[in-house]
């Protein structure tokens, strides 16, 4: 099992493999055959020299895995014998490319340079001191900078690649995330357009149902009501399925003013619901999000005022500030069980609070004084 391991994590790929076994091969044979005939003798025969250099040429197999300990043995095995010639080469390579420490590449080199003046060949008698190291600068040299630059450029790839899946990933993530919060507004936003709306006009419904046959003249303004609200609510969700088709910026969004907001008063008081609107401060038209935030609370807090408090007396309070606005909505102790069951999935005031929060503002609701209470202040931008 270890050796099976060692020989599949010696390569990074396949390929790499395959290049490794046949560069090594190929260079055990060049060399034996080269050393066999060449004319320079050294201190073995030429056949001990030749079958030295195959065997030199065949640890070319590690020179990724083991590029230090390749490198000091060819030093010594090459010094004694005089084995190798193209491989020797090869070996300096992979020593500076695939080894991490700058410092041992250039001692390694350096040891092998001056192992060659320290015990030179028999050849070497004929030339200079000065030739000798001349040549052993350019055969110890070249091959060391040619795989100092290549390793470089490889770990500069490896890390643009890892930078690049990194990049990748965060964008997945950042997509996902986006996609969720898309999730989220839409889910809002049904709530807003479906829930709300059809709760009133369930009520609308029950109270039509009871007046049906003593009062006609006010079912029929109930009726009418109910149309109306009906009418709203298509328009709201075909805005809601024209941005999800097209864009949020595609559909132009009516500015919300005070007339919308008493008109959403009027439809639950109309509803049986005894609800009082007051407004402080200047009326003056508010922000596009300011405005739809302040209508999405209203609406909400009247919805959850017929599903759980029924015509309990409710105050709605609209303070116009300079710097911001404050919404208010109360109501009193129930006096009598809701007639409407109406069911509750607990996502309005969660609901709430995420749009009051990413307008910067503050968001509280809870029980008051038997009843129920919702207060937000939002903030308005900078004139």
């Amino acid at each position: 099992m270890r050796v099976r391991g060692w020989w599949s994590g010696a390569w990074p790929t396949r390929r790499s493999r395959a290049f490794d076994i046949a560069i090594a091969v190929t260079l055990a044979v060049g060399d034996g055959v080269f050393l066999w005939f060449a004319e320079q003798k050294f201190w073995l025969p030429p056949a001990a020299v030749a079958v030295c250099s195959v065997i030199l040429g065949l640890t070319l197999i590690v020179r990724r895995s083991h590029p230090v300990g390749l490198c000091v043995f060819a030093m010594v095995f090459a010094t004694i014998t005089g084995a190798g010639a193209f491989a020797t080469l090869v070996i300096l390579y992979s020593l500076a490319a695939y080894t991490a420490s700058r410092r041992t590449v250039v001692g390694v080199a350096l040891a092998g340079y001056v192992a060659g003046l320290v015990f030179p060949g028999p050849t070497a008698a004929t030339e200079s001191f000065l030739a000798q190291s001349i040549f052993g600068i350019a055969f110890v040299g070249v091959p060391v900078l040619l795989g100092l630059y290549m390793g470089a450029r490889k770990q500069l790839l490896a890390s643009l690649q890892e930078r690049a899946a990194r990049l990748e990933r965060e964008q997945h993530l950042l997509a996902e995330r986006a996609r969720g919060e898309e999730r989220t507004r839409i889910a809002r936003e049904m709530h807003d357009v479906v829930a709300n709306r059809i709760s009133v006009m369930v009520v609308h419904a029950g109270a039509l149902k009871a007046i049906a046959v003593r009062d006609p003249e006010r079912a029929a303004e109930t009726a009418s009501v109910i149309g109306d609200m009906g009418r709203q609510a298509l328009e709201e969700l075909r805005h809601v399925v024209g941005v999800l088709r097209q864009g949020e910026e595609a559909l132009p969004q009516q500015a919300v003013t005070l007339a919308h907001l008493r008109e959403l008063v009027g439809q639950s008081g109309a509803a049986g619901l005894r609800v009082d609107l007051k407004v402080r401060g200047e009326e003056r038209p508010m922000p596009p999000a300011v405005g739809r935030t302040v209508y999405r609370l209203v609406q909400e807090a009247l919805t959850n005022v017929h599903k759980h408090a029924g015509a309990a007396e409710t105050r709605v309070e609209l303070g116009l500030l300079p710097e911001a606005v404050e919404v208010e909505i109360t109501n009193d102790p129930p006096t009598a069980r809701p007639e409407h069951r109406l069911p509750s999935g607990g996502n309005g005031l969660l609901g709430l609070r995420e749009r009051v929060t990413a307008l910067g503002g503050s968001f509280d609701a809870g029980p008051r004084g038997g009843g129920y209470a919702v207060r937000a202040r939002l903030p308005l931008p900078a004139s």
